[in-house]
């Protein structure tokens, strides 16, 4: 028997015996007065529908738009995953007011360890479809799990479900609604912002470079700002990909560009150094930026969204 299947037999195991133990007590009043029974609701999502019981409190996530959602709930998962570059939460979250070292580690983004999950014994498990189909059937198995159906440009739409999920859609509504109120704000800095072609950059290794298009979270944060996007970013995908030699085809009114792990922190290096990187109008006009990985890429919720604006701002304040 899997390790995964052992750690939650052990758990259904034991919420039985908890379950038996505090049936009616044959001593009358002894044990005091019956909690009332929690709410259940049902949630549909991509997988189907899922029976949730009161307002979690034992919340694992296993992606970083998860992460970020709950956080910006308010509410602290027991654990999340990693990315595959690193052992660590991104840094962004200490800027929530979150340590780190209260959310347990339970694998990665590709691969989550079942048993660290089902060792923590969450009543809720928070993903997507993209990552997680695969394993669907074991994750609901430990707890009840709600599925996402895409990830980057629908943020949107999965912190509503999350929040349904965690019992909070006031708090949700109330998030959008502010975010909608900031992002205009933000474009007005910037005068007329459709009037301006924003280009978004990433680099992970030596064997291209991904410009991010409208159907991404970074995307559609700026289509809510209401910037314009080049031809080449305005696609509905997550990203294009360039060759490192094409990287001129990246230029814009203001180019945002950034690294994924050790290796695009090489290869930005690289390529920032060199002469078709020099060349470019913005980089030689002061237009071109460097910005966090994390907060631009991973966040994909309401904090990643926020603190994207915010840099937006300082940038616009600077006056490029």
């Amino acid at each position: 028997m899997p390790n995964w299947t052992r750690g939650a037999t052990l758990a259904v195991a034991a919420t039985l015996t908890l379950t038996a133990c505090g049936g009616s007590d044959p001593g009358g009043d002894a044990a005091g007065p019956t909690e009332p029974a929690a709410e259940s609701r049902t949630v549909q999502h991509a997988l189907g529908e899922t029976v949730i019981e009161g307002t979690p409190e034992r919340v694992v996530v296993l992606d970083t738009g998860e992460l970020d959602a709950a956080l910006a709930l308010g509410v602290t998962p027991v654990g999340s995953v990693r990315t595959d570059v690193s052992d660590e939460l991104p840094a962004y979250i200490q800027d929530a007011g979150v340590d780190p070292a209260d959310i347990e580690n339970v694998g990665t983004i590709a691969e989550p360890n079942l048993e660290a999950i089902a060792a923590l014994d969450p009543d809720l498990i928070l993903t997507n479809r993209v990552r997680h189909e695969d394993i669907a059937d074991q994750l609901s198995a430990i707890a009840p799990t709600v599925f996402a159906e895409a990830i980057g440009e629908t943020w949107k739409e999965n912190l509503l479900l999350d929040a349904e999920a965690l019992n909070l859609s006031d708090k949700a509504e109330q998030l959008l609604a502010e975010h909608e109120e900031r992002a205009a704000e933000v474009g007005a800095l910037f005068g007329d912002p459709a009037d301006l072609e924003v280009s978004i950059v990433r680099f992970l290794d030596g064997s291209g470079v991904r410009l991010y298009g409208e159907g991404s979270f970074i995307g559609a944060v700026l289509a809510d700002v209401g910037f314009s996007r080049p031809p080449l970013q305005q696609t509905a995908e997550t990203f294009v990909e360039l060759s490192l030699e094409e990287i001129t085809r990246a230029d814009a009114d203001l180019v945002f560009y950034s690294s994924y792990g050790e290796e695009g922190g090489s290869v930005v290096q690289q390529v920032t150094g060199g002469r078709l990187w020099q060349g470019m109008p913005s980089v030689q006009e002061g237009r071109a930026h460097e910005v966090g990985d994390d907060r631009w890429f991973l966040a994909i919720g309401p904090l990643g969204a926020g603190l994207v604006l915010d840099d937006l701002a300082e940038i616009a304040a600077a006056g490029s």
